[in-house]
């Protein structure tokens, strides 16, 4: 199973890595980022998360999102096609189309759920310059389209949202074999969510909108994919799954786990 480790030192050989003061300011967690030094995050990824055209609200939130250390996990590289699920504001659309660059691309696929305030946000990601390799899909909530296969399929503290009934009606079985189907062999499907007390399933995703992360591997799993790898590198002691997420006391800093699937 691959770990935090494993994952960066695949990019140990990668020329040009930045100091580790560098890594430690765009959030790579000090604990991780000390014993590999400036091996840890390779420079394109460096490079999207210090973009000054990134908005100001956003880089408010690296340091408990801890973008840097999050994309280098995954091992998302220059040249891949990225399917994102549910971007909302383009916080994590703008760095993927950063990192995956001009060769590459990023298919943003949204909801039309949750109205249009919430597509304008990713709309206004695709009319950013710097970001002309980023296409727009809409769609109804547990469903998307993509043009091609992707190399992976990433999704950011919205899986549980397919557990909202008030949202929709959702298929997840139906969902996940789409996600297994519109990845190409060996494809990676990627999720952060916010964890729920063990026990607790999905039964809290329509209140505190958490989910066990026994229930996404489960879930996914059942697809056909393979876990092939969990970090704690968003993990937070000091949340005790009681709060929904909006909780000003807990926004933004709730215990969230990382979860990598292959397709075989």
């Amino acid at each position: 199973m691959r770990d935090l480790t494993r994952s960066f030192a695949s990019v140990r050989t990668l020329q040009g890595m930045r100091s580790l003061a560098a890594l430690i300011a765009l959030g790579v967690p000090v604990l991780l980022a000390a014993p590999l030094a400036s091996s840890a995050v390779p420079d394109y990824i460096i490079s999207a998360v210090a973009d000054p055209s990134r908005p100001e609200e956003d880089r408010k939130l690296d340091a408990d999102r801890k973008p840097a250390a999050v994309l280098a996990y995954a091992r998302i590289r220059p040249g891949e096609i990225i399917g994102e699920y549910l971007p909302g504001g383009g916080y994590y659309t703008r760095l993927l189309s950063d990192v995956v660059g001009p060769k590459g691309k990023v298919y943003a696929l949204e909801t039309t759920t949750w109205g249009d305030k919430n597509v304008d946000a990713t709309k206004a990601v695709l009319a950013e310059p710097r970001h002309a390799n980023v296409i727009l899909d809409l769609a109804p909530l547990g469903s998307f389209h993509l043009a091609e296969k992707v190399d992976l399929f990433w999704t950011t503290l919205n899986y549980h949202d397919l557990h909202v009934p008030k949202y929709a009606n959702v298929d997840i079985a139906a969902f996940n074999k789409l996600v297994f189907d519109s990845l190409k062999p060996g494809g990676i499907y990627f999720i952060v969510d916010h964890a729920a007390a063990s026990g607790t399933g999905a039964t809290l995703s329509p209140t505190l909108h958490r989910i066990e992360e026994a229930t996404v591997i489960q879930e996914v799993t059942a697809a056909g994919f393979k876990l092939v790898g969990k970090s704690d590198i968003l993990h937070n002691s000091a949340d005790d799954h009681s709060k929904v997420v909006f909780d000003p006391t807990i926004r933004m800093k709730t215990d969230q786990f990382i979860l990598t699937f292959r397709k075989p």
